[in-house]
């Protein structure tokens, strides 16, 4: 493994396992080359000779070594087995909580279905290999020696024909490692590729349901798997050609064995046992070969896993808390400036998706952003939390530029209703307290009330102890969104962003949630994103995007007056200016 440093630690709480597996493979390995010996002495001095006795003091022996070789190996086995599971299930909690780390970029650069493939197929590779590796790279060079020792002690002159087949399985192994090592890393590609169709199938399942396209989403997935299969047979028919060559070399060497051995027979110079062992010793010899020979092809295996899984550990995130000033900073207030502010999602684009962009709210103002589809809204607000950082220019909360701020103390302070609605697999209550864990009923309810998600709450028979599907699957749009509201607020937080959060309700509800917000939290700073004139039509401030830039920023009535782009939207939500709210 090329980075041993990810594994030390866990192997280190688990080392009797890592020492007990080996040690019980050993004195199992012990016991393998014991028995050809004893088999050998029964059949040259009991069976040649008729002693009785003889023959069942010596199969009593064996007996006993077979006992004590299957009580040794099942302890190798589960303390192996135990081992490295336990040493696997460490790494994945290391590798899942550094992705809990990573910034969206970070995400968006590996992507989802590539990080699920690295905490789950790749490392059950290594364990894979670690359970391998505590059973057989000990006991297969003991079990190798002892074979190669005891069939000096049975036969000098025979026992040089072993050397013959050792170089050509040692040539051979080492071909088909070469090969194999870069196929494994086209393999593991292709199981991130499956696993992010199929992760984009599941997901989308509703909406292939709704087009009726089943069909095209088959062959899609035929494609992908297809692939996946070619490249999986590309790579492990190095591993099946271990087979038949390690068989060749056995076969070729058994039969230069008995050839040189029956002479010897014929002339009276080796026993019958003698042969029957040294064959026997041979064959472990050739196992033991080629049991470390699948070793070093499991390796190059998980070695590509391994540079996957270092590739995440060692990711520096582009967001994090180094280098800021001010980590202790308490935000005391819910102001936000932009300040010539650019932004690229990569960076050797040339069009900026935010250019130049300035402007400054003051805590407890509510203010709305407007402008066509692309213009970068949540892209603008994204940049608050630092969900994503500037490449130049600077975002101020507080007055402190957010790169100076503790993120966590930042994010505790900014809660961000996405466009995208996320819940979990829970209940209600469950869900809603993602806000603040230690939130009370009564807390619950309120937060409730403002979203005004407390009336279709209540009317569920569990009520807040209602299980939500994944994904909220079984609630509609507007319940979801209410909810993702209602949670935003538990965190009690300085500035609320609220990203085109109230799409999916009535317009009705959408007053009454803005008048809620208005009347109950008036000292909280309120960002809201829309689409609809009349959910930002009352804000304080409305700024205007387009393409990037600023267009306008004012009151309704100023924008309506003064800028072109929010006139144009506003006719086009109106029956001739004239607002449906106002009728």
């Amino acid at each position: 493994m090329a980075d041993l440093k990810k594994y030390r630690e866990h192997i280190r709480k688990n080392r009797a396992c890592f020492f007990l597996g080996p040690f019980f493979m050993v004195l199992e390995a012990s016991g393998e080359f014991m028995l050809p010996f004893i088999n050998a002495n029964i059949i040259n001095r009991g069976a040649a000779n008729g002693d009785i006795p003889y023959i069942l003091k010596n199969g009593a022996l064996m007996l006993a070594v077979a006992v004590m070789m299957l009580i040794t190996g099942v302890c190798g086995a589960y303390f192996a087995v135990k081992g490295s599971a336990r040493a696997a299930a460490g790494v994945r909690r290391d590798v899942f909580a550094k992705i809990q780390t990573l910034s969206f970029s970070d995400i968006d650069r590996f992507s989802t279905g590539s990080l699920i493939t690295r905490v789950t197929n790749d490392i059950t590779q290594i364990q894979s290999f670690m359970q391998t590796l505590l059973r057989g790279f000990f006991r297969s060079p003991v079990m190798l020696i002892g074979a190669l020792i005891m069939s000096f002690v049975l036969s000098p002159d025979i026992a040089w024909v072993i050397f013959i087949v050792v170089p050509f399985l040692a040539l051979a192994t080492f071909l088909i490692i070469k090969t194999a090592s870069p196929r494994y890393t086209v393999m593991q590609e292709h199981i991130d590729a499956l696993n992010s169709g199929v992760g984009e199938t599941v997901t989308g399942v509703k909406v292939i349901k709704s087009f009726v396209r089943e069909d095209f989403e088959k062959e899609k997935f035929s494609k992908i798997n297809t692939a996946l299969m070619e490249k999986s047979v590309r790579a492990l028919k190095m591993m099946i050609l271990m087979q038949p060559v390690s068989a060749l070399a056995v076969n070729v060497t058994t039969l230069a064995v008995v050839w040189t051995a029956g002479r010897q027979i014929m002339i009276g110079s080796m026993e019958i046992g003698t042969l029957t062992a040294f064959i026997t010793y041979l064959s472990q010899i050739l196992t033991a070969l080629n049991f470390l020979a699948n070793i070093f092809l499991q390796g190059t295996r998980a070695a590509a896993s391994d540079k996957r899984i270092s590739e995440v550990l060692n990711t520096v995130p582009d967001i994090s808390d180094e280098g800021a000033k001010q980590k202790d900073h308490l935000i005391k207030s819910g102001s936000v400036e932009f300040k010539n502010v650019t932004f690229r999602y990569f960076k050797d684009a040339k069009k900026p998706v935010l250019d130049n962009v300035s402007f400054s709210i003051n805590s407890g103002e509510t203010v709305g952003i407007i402008g066509s589809t692309g213009s970068g809204k949540t892209t603008l607000v994204s940049l608050i939390p630092r969900l994503y950082d500037t490449d130049f220019g600077e975002v101020l909360v507080d007055g402190v530029n957010v790169r100076e701020l503790s993120t966590s103390q930042l994010r505790e302070n900014v809660s961000v209703v996405l466009q995208k609605n996320t819940l979990f697999s829970g209940t209600v209550a469950e869900n809603l307290r993602w806000g603040r864990e230690d939130a009370s009923d009564e807390e619950l309810e309120e937060a409730c009330k403002i979203a005004h998600a407390h009336e279709f709450i209540t009317s569920f028979p569990e009520k807040y102890d209602y299980e939500i599907g994944q994904g909220g699957a079984n609630l509609s749009g507007g319940q979801r969104q209410r909810l993702c509201i209602a949670r935003a607020l538990l965190k009690s937080p300085k500035i609320m962003i609220f990203d085109d959060s109230t799409s999916a309700v009535d317009t009705a509800t959408d007053m009454g949630i803005r008048k809620a917000l208005r009347e109950k939290l008036p000292d909280i700073t309120k960002i809201i994103i829309a689409q609809r004139i009349s959910s930002v039509k009352d804000a304080d401030k409305i700024i205007v995007l387009n393409d990037g830039k600023i267009t306008g920023i004012g009151t309704h009535k100023e924008l309506v007056n003064s800028c072109e782009e929010y006139r144009e939207i506003y006719l086009s939500q109106t029956d001739g200016g004239e607002d449906s709210d106002d009728e």
